[in-house]
């Protein structure tokens, strides 16, 4: 008993001088510990980088990712390439004008193609007292009015003619409408004033004729579309549909032409305008067609 009593003191003044070591060795490390971290500002990474470097560790490099920068000239081209349209004349029922389209950062829209005669009127021209015909062909334009008092309304053989060509596109799943045909002279009084009032005169004389100048007054032109793609209506966007597609390729055939094409406004004054067409009868829209000229061309007045 003398000796496991022995053992025992033996054995606990042992545990208690290994508990007394590392508690003396937990205290220097924790000094130490508040001392580094005191010598960097207390700043926790980097006491610890700074201890990794003295003990000679590799320290990873930091992730410096640059975002890429944005290429402002593609930008800015691609913004000034940002086109916008000018509405021409809209149907006779129409009681105020189109709404004016949003601008564009770098574009206004009363500002016209520079190729486009803005004016091509004879100023202080009185109009005449009859229409002008040229080999039995009538022509209205900005060097060639009619009356004040011409009124014919819609012309019944154009109508016809539309009337057959729209039961033709329908076999090809185009259900065509004759959104605009004969204006009298005091509506297009008002609708050209509206314009006016709205981009000004040189920008209105690209795509609305003055009083008396219209082809509209004539009641053989026909501003066509397709139905319930009314925003295609009166819009060079309609030359760009399936139905504007297929009436500039066949109206022909049905005595249309399309009046104002695209590269021949400095003949005709007037901005392209791929909705509206002109009746003159088959044998000579098939001639104009092929030969890919305008109405003025044709008769020879340039």
């Amino acid at each position: 008993m003398k000796r496991k009593k022995s053992y025992s003191k033996k054995r606990h003044k042992k545990q208690g001088k290994g508990l007394t070591i590392t508690l003396l060795v937990s205290a220097v490390i924790m000094i130490g510990l508040l001392t580094w971290l005191g010598l960097n500002n207390w700043d926790v990474d980097k006491s610890i980088k700074n201890a990794q470097e003295a003990i000679g560790m590799s320290v990873p490099a930091e992730d410096e990712t640059v975002a890429p920068e944005t290429d402002a000239t593609v930008e800015d081209d691609e913004k000034g390439n940002e086109q916008e349209e000018i509405p021409d004349q809209k149907s006779q029922e129409q009681t105020t004008p189109p709404s004016k389209p949003a601008k564009s950062d770098s574009t206004d829209s009363t500002k016209s193609d520079s190729s486009i005669d803005n004016g091509g009127y004879i100023e202080g021209q009185v109009l005449p007292k009859e229409p002008k015909f040229i080999n039995g062909i009538l022509l209205a334009n900005k060097k060639y009015p009619l009356p004040a008092t011409y009124a014919p309304g819609e012309d019944k053989a154009a109508r016809a003619a539309f009337e057959k060509m729209a039961a033709e596109a329908k076999l090809a799943d185009f259900n065509l409408n004759a959104f605009s045909t004969y204006r009298s002279f005091e509506y297009q009084t008002t609708l050209y004033d509206r314009y006016v009032a709205r981009d000004g005169k040189k920008a209105a004389d690209t795509y609305s004729a003055r009083p008396g100048y219209s082809e509209h007054q004539t009641g053989l032109a026909f501003d066509i579309g397709e139905v319930n793609f009314e925003q295609h209506f009166a819009s060079s966007s309609f030359g760009e549909t399936g139905a504007g597609k297929w009436v500039a390729a066949n109206a022909h055939r049905f005595g249309f032409i399309m009046r104002y094409p695209k590269g021949k406004e400095q003949i005709t004054g007037y901005m392209h305008e791929a909705w509206h067409f002109r009746y003159v009868g088959k044998e000579i829209a098939d001639e104009v067609f092929k030969r890919n000229i305008t109405l003025e061309e044709y008769l020879g007045v340039q």
